[in-house]
């Protein structure tokens, strides 16, 4: 028993998860921010965000968008990612873990959540996009 999906089923999972994970970043980068009073510095993290995005992470969407349309219909809906991909997640994961339970400032941590949390909802918009198309 496995829960399978349409290929526009996984289009739908990818970029929501994306926009999910990049929104709570978001949002905790940005209260831990406003905590310390250095709300300003989301601008510079927001800039940063943006060149992930478009230079590292809007690569990958294309990858998984184009791996996820050869699937056929009533694959698994965790063949989404690639085991690779799902490594990777882990891995976050992980160093998300450890960064919150590390000495650094807020300031900093604030700043990693929100250039990470932003690059991910921007390029969420190529896994929307192919949804959008695909139906």
């Amino acid at each position: 028993m496995k829960p399978g999906g349409s290929t526009t089923s996984h289009l739908f999972l990818a970029a929501a998860l994306w926009t999910l994970i990049g929104s709570g970043l978001l949002i905790r980068g940005t209260i831990w921010l406003a905590a310390v009073e250095r709300s300003w510095i989301t601008l510079p993290a927001v800039a940063l965000g943006c060149l992930k995005s478009l230079f590292i992470l809007d690569k990958s969407a294309k990858t998984s968008i184009e791996r996820i349309r050869q699937l056929k219909d009533g694959s698994c809906l965790g063949g989404v990612y690639s085991l690779k991909t799902w490594a990777l997640v882990v891995i976050m994961i992980m160093l998300g873990y450890l960064l919150r339970r590390s000495p650094l400032p807020l300031e900093i941590n604030g700043f990693i959540y929100i250039t990470v949390g932003w690059s991910l909802v921007l390029s969420s918009r190529l896994g929307w996009r192919a949804w959008l198309l695909k139906k």
